[in-house]
C-alpha cells in the first residue's frame, strides 16, 4: 500500500485540538480524517476488497456470517459499497488516491466474477479455496467436469450483483477512461457482467434469485424480495443511461411489463415476494409464505415510477392507483403495514417464534420485520408528486441547480455538528468504531458526511 497516507499520523487529532470546538470543522480538518481514516481501512482490506466487520485485532472477521482473512464480501455494505465511497471521497476532493483505492476494490470485484455473468456474496483469495468456484477468468482452462462442480451461480439477492456492476460502471465512467491494461480489465468485467444481467431474465420479464436458477426451491422464483427485480432495473436503467445500448432498455421495460404482469387481481392490487413458475405467489424460507407483502409492492411501485419517470411510457403508472387502495385498506395502524396478507381473506398474517404461522403479532420472531411502514408513505408521495407535476416538471425540478454563496453556507452550518461528531470519533489509529467493531458501514456513512461537507464548500 502506498506509504504516503502514513504521513498524517496524528494531523486530525492535532487540527482538531487546534479550533474552537464550537467553530464550524475546516476543510483541512476533513480532508485530513478522510486521509486518516482510508489509510486505515486500506491497511485492513483484502487484496482491494472488504467485509463488513473486524474485531480491533483483526483475528474476526465477518461479512452476513463469519469469514476468513482470505475473503472479501459483495453484498452491500462489502467491497461494492465501500468502492462506490473512496469513489465519492475522489469526487469530493480531487485527490488521485481516493481513485486508486476504488479502482483496488474494482479489481478485486473483477478477479471474483463467476462465469455466470455476476457474482457470489463472497470472493475467497486463498488459492486453494478460490478453486471452488468457476470465475469468469477460468473460461477455456478447465474440462468440462471439473467447471461443472466448480460453483458458478450469480445472485441477485440482496443488490449482490447489482451493486458490483454499480461499481464498475463507475469506476470506469469516461472522466477516468485509459488506455491502460487496468482500465480494459474492469470495462470488461463491467460489459461481462450487463450482459449477464440480460441474459438471467426470464422470458416473461422476470429475474430468479439465483442464476442459473436451481432446479429446486425459491431460488429460481421470480424474485421481489429484498429489491432483487428492482436493482435488476434501475441497474440496467443506469447502465442504458452511460451507454445508451438498446438492449439495456428493452431488459428494463420488459422487467417493468413483468410488474405488470404479477400484480394481483383486486380488491389485493399488490404483489406477492416471489412467484412460481406459473406466476403464483410461492412461498420461499420458513418465515415467508405465500402472501400478498407490503414491504416488497412498496418498492415495486417505486419502480413503476421510475420506469415512467425514464421511458415516458404512461402503462407503467396504470397499475398503481388500485395498489395504493389496497394499500390505504390494509393499515394495521397510522403508517403501519403487516409485511404479509392472506391471499384472498386480506388477513395479516404473523409466525410466532417457533415458527408456527398465525394471525396474531404477539409472539413474533426479533430476527424478521414482521410489520412496519415499509417507505409506503414516502413511495405514495412519490407517485402524487409525479402525478402532480407531469413528467417533465418532476424532471425539471429534480435537477440540481447552482446553490447561492448563502445556500451553501447553509449547508455547512447544518452539517457541521454531525462533521464535528464525526471528526472526534475518529480515533488515534484512524478508526470509527461501533460497538467495539470496526464497521464498514459506519466508514461509508462517515465519508458520506465528511464528503457532503466538503461539496458544500465548492
Amino acid at each position: 500500500m502506498p506509504r504516503i497516507w502514513l504521513i498524517v499520523p496524528f494531523l486530525v487529532t492535532a487540527l482538531v485540538a487546534a479550533g474552537n470546538a464550537q467553530d464550524a470543522p475546516s476543510d483541512a480538518q476533513v480532508k485530513a480524517a478522510l486521509e486518516r481514516s482510508t489509510a486505515f481501512i486500506r491497511s485492513i482490506s483484502t487484496e482491494g476488497g472488504y467485509l463488513w466487520r473486524y474485531s480491533l485485532d483483526l483475528k474476526t472477521r465477518a461479512g452476513e456470517r463469519p469469514a476468513t482473512d482470505t475473503q472479501i464480501w459483495v453484498q452491500p455494505p462489502g467491497t461494492p459499497s465501500m468502492g462506490l465511497a473512496l469513489l465519492r471521497a475522489h469526487e469530493a476532493t480531487g485527490d488521485p488516491r481516493y481513485l486508486e483505492a476504488a479502482n483496488h476494490a474494482a479489481d478485486a470485484l473483477a478477479r471474483g466474477q463467476l462465469e455466470s455473468g455476476g457474482w457470489d456474496y463472497l470472493i475467497d483469495f486463498d488459492p486453494q479455496e478460490a478453486k471452488r468456484w468457476y470465475r469468469r477468468t477460468d473460461r477455456g482452462k478447465l474440462a468440462g467436469a471439473e467447471a461443472a462442480r466448480r460453483r458458478n451461480r450469480t445472485t441477485f439477492d440482496d443488490d449482490n450483483t447489482q451493486s458490483a456492476l454499480r461499481l464498475l460502471m463507475a469506476v470506469t465512467d469516461e472522466r477516468y477512461g485509459s488506455d491502460d491494461e487496468r482500465y480494459r480489465r474492469l470495462v470488461e468485467a463491467r460489459n461481462y457482467g450487463l450482459r449477464g444481467l440480460v441474459k438471467a431474465q426470464y422470458p416473461v420479464g422476470g429475474w430468479p434469485q439465483r442464476y442459473p436458477p436451481p432446479k429446486t426451491g425459491y431460488g429460481g422464483h421470480h424474485t421481489f424480495n429484498d429489491n432483487a427485480i428492482r436493482n435488476c432495473i434501475l441497474t440496467l436503467l443506469e447502465a442504458h443511461r452511460r451507454y445508451r445500448k438498446p438492449e439495456y432498455l428493452a431488459a428494463a421495460k420488459k422487467g417493468g411489463d413483468f410488474i405488470i404482469l404479477s400484480q394481483l387481481p383486486k380488491p389485493q392490487a399488490g404483489w406477492a415476494q416471489q412467484y412460481d413458475m406459473d406466476l403464483k405467489p410461492a412461498a420461499a424460507r420458513r418465515f415467508e409464505p405465500v402472501s400478498v407483502c407490503a414491504g416488497e409492492s412498496s418498492g415495486v411501485v417505486r419502480t413503476l415510477v421510475d420506469l415512467y419517470l425514464y421511458t415516458g411510457l404512461t402503462k407503467y403508472l396504470e397499475p398503481i392507483p388500485p395498489a395504493i387502495e389496497w394499500f390505504e385498506r390494509s393499515k394495521i395502524g397510522p403508517n403501519q403495514w403487516a409485511r404479509f396478507y392472506e391471499v384472498g381473506s386480506n388477513k395479516p398474517l404473523y409466525f410466532t417464534k417457533d415458527y408456527k404461522l398465525v394471525y396474531t403479532d404477539d409472539d413474533l420472531p426479533t430476527h424478521y420485520s414482521f410489520k412496519g411502514s415499509y417507505g409506503i408513505p414516502a413511495t405514495i408521495r412519490y407517485y402524487e408528486e409525479v402525478k402532480r407535476l407531469g413528467r417533465d416538471g418532476y424532471r425539471k425540478r429534480r435537477e440540481p441547480e447552482p446553490l447561492s454563496a448563502k445556500q451553501k453556507a447553509d449547508r455547512r452550518n447544518s452539517l457541521a455538528p454531525r462533521v464535528r461528531e464525526v471528526l472526534e470519533t475518529l480515533d488515534g489509529k484512524g478508526r470509527w468504531l461501533t460497538n467495539g467493531q470496526i464497521e464498514t458501514r459506519t466508514f461509508i456513512r462517515n465519508v458520506k458526511t465528511l464528503c457532503d461537507y466538503l461539496e458544500a464548500s465548492k
